[in-house]
């Protein structure tokens, strides 16, 4: 806990580094004469707890919202100049913190009111344009094989596990009150690491501010994310990842990326860099020998002075560069390369290159996030190289809102690569899907067979009847929604879970079908503790864009 004054000269002191004294001293103030005990904070006047600071943020904030955070048990609160009088006559007497940029006095509030717990939990924070999903849970793996099962915490796209919480994760890198909860959560848990997938949007917009990272690590960096609501150009994309930076004591570099040398001179702030790549034998990790099917990929392993041969259990040589990074923090993190053999062999990655085949193996489904043109390139021709002969179809659709330029590249890209495609909704927000998909029928080549279907598990299922009605071996690929079970429309994020149904005789049905009672994301943990649940492989089995998997487990 932290009192309310201390916060405020909290956040003087970190502000040092950025400006003035006196620049900061015009721009934060505390008002009020009681000085209350703050146990977190909030942003959401739905998540207030009682003893919270609450943040009056947001472009749609109305002042009812900090009368419910009230009535919720919020002691005090931080608002924006221009709020402070009609605020001040909603709560009367309510001590409040006053402050131009919000975003960054409620980072600095809530590391101060969770007593900066990255001081105690050795974290570590990844970016890049694709990857960090993957790499991440490659290293939780490591970090579980060494420490112990559950004793890696997980920030990050899919799920978020702090010890206390394990669920289903809304953003890639959550509002500061939230990631510092969850740090806070993990320190108290006693966990051995925390890992954190950083978002270029997390590092523009001040969420991960203050935060001290034992790693900051870089995988890559591609066009993407360009957009109104993004970010305005690419400059504004790579320097905003580049910031990780200045807040790590040491920093993990792909000198496979493009842009190597930018993000080698950023890193050298850090004053100790790993390096890993694929080509280059001078890094300090670095891999040859690759030699993938499509069970997984072999690949032998340079480290520490050493040659080890590790094996990763799902295909594609991009899936070895993540490894060799996850390997490069494990090795900074004290784990051995025993640890990490041994920790790779067993990762699984839930929505990432997720395979699932029939008794016959005639049908293969491939479940991955791929969602952008570089996710697209890589994946698609790793299917390509790894089922030469087998009739591809994949089930996709681009984004409402942003990255206008998905719409052109994915049918472009996926054209090259697979045989016929099925477009869908995928995150419309508050444009019409059938637009969208309009817009990436026109971008694929003139005749190129295609189907459109707005509703996403009748897409699944219209890419399995493809498959059912061909003779010979066919491979569906669900692309980006694949895995989650929310679809952001409109202004809220709706379920798009599709309940199983009776599976054709071609669709064995081996192994328990999840509880809606219980998440397939939960039973994986529960099952990476040690606890009971099915055994029949990956996770999420019946999500939105999935449906057969709930019928279809890894029979293997």
């Amino acid at each position: 806990m932290a009192r309310a004054r201390a916060l405020y000269w909290s956040a003087w002191r970190t502000q040092r580094f950025r400006g003035s004294r006196a620049r900061w001293r015009t721009r934060a103030h505390a008002i009020g004469d009681r000085d209350p005990l703050i146990a977190g904070t909030a942003c959401d006047s739905r998540q207030v707890r009682p003893g919270d600071l609450f943040v009056c943020k947001g472009a749609a904030f109305r002042p009812q919202f900090l009368a419910s955070a009230l009535e919720a048990g919020a002691v005090a609160y931080l608002c924006a100049p221009e709020l402070r009088e009609r605020l001040e006559q909603v709560a009367p007497g309510v001590p409040h913190l006053v402050g131009a940029d919000l975003r960054r006095a409620m980072a600095v509030a809530s590391a101060a009111a969770t007593g900066h717990p990255d001081r105690e939990l050795p974290i570590v924070g990844i970016t890049g344009t694709k990857g960090k999903t993957t790499t991440a849970y490659l290293l939780r793996s490591i970090v579980d094989v060494t420490c112990g099962e559950g004793s890696c915490g997980m920030v990050g796209t899919v799920e978020t596990y702090d010890g206390v919480t394990d669920e289903p994760s809304r953003n890639t890198t959550p509002e500061a009150p939230d990631l510092w909860r969850h740090l806070a959560a993990a320190r108290d848990s006693h966990l051995s690491a925390l890992v954190c997938e950083v978002s270029s949007q997390a590092l523009k917009y001040d969420r991960t501010l203050g935060v001290g990272l034992r790693l900051a690590c870089f995988l890559n960096i591609g066009l993407d994310h360009i957009s109104p609501v993004e970010h305005a150009d690419f400059e504004d994309y790579f320097s905003s990842k580049l910031k990780i930076f200045s807040q790590a004591r040491s920093a993990v570099v792909n000198l496979d990326s493009d842009h190597a040398d930018r993000v080698m001179a950023a890193a050298r702030a850090c004053g100790d860099v790993a390096t890993f790549s694929l080509r280059d034998h001078a890094a300090d990790v670095w891999a040859d020998a690759l030699d993938g099917d499509e069970e997984g990929v072999s690949f032998d392993l340079h480290a520490a002075g050493q040659v080890r041969r590790m094996r990763l259990p799902f295909p594609g040589d991009f899936n070895v560069s993540n490894a060799l990074c996850a390997t490069a923090c494990a090795l900074a993190l004290g784990c051995s390369l025993d640890d990490v053999e041994r920790g790779l062999a067993r990762a699984v990655v839930p929505g990432r290159m997720e395979l699932h085949r029939s008794a016959d193996r005639k049908l293969v489904a491939l479940v991955d996030f791929a969602h952008n043109r570089m996710a697209f390139e890589s994946l698609l021709s790793m299917v390509a190289r790894t089922y030469p002969d087998v009739h591809k179809v994949a089930v996709f659709g681009a984004t409402g809102g942003k990255a206008v330029e998905r719409r052109h590249e994915l049918p472009e890209v996926a054209a090259r690569y697979v045989d016929e495609v099925v477009l869908t909704s995928d995150d419309p927000w508050n444009e019409d899907p059938a637009d969208i998909c309009r817009q990436m029928a026109e971008s694929l080549p003139e005749g190129f067979p295609h189907h459109v279907e707005l509703d996403r598990p009748r897409a699944v299922d219209l890419a399995f009847d493809i498959a059912e009605g061909r003779d010979g071996r066919t491979l569906v690929l669900l692309l980006a929604r694949g895995f989650e079970d929310t679809m952001h429309v409109g202004d809220a994020f709706v379920p798009c879970e599709t309940p199983p149904w009776p599976a054709p005789t071609w669709r064995p049905t081996i192994g328990p079908t999840p509880s809606p009672a219980s998440p397939p994301a939960r039973q994986q943990s529960r099952a990476r503790k040690g606890e009971a649940g099915p055994h029949w492989g990956p996770a999420s089995l019946v999500r939105a864009g999935a449906v057969l998997l709930a019928v279809l487990p890894d029979v293997d």
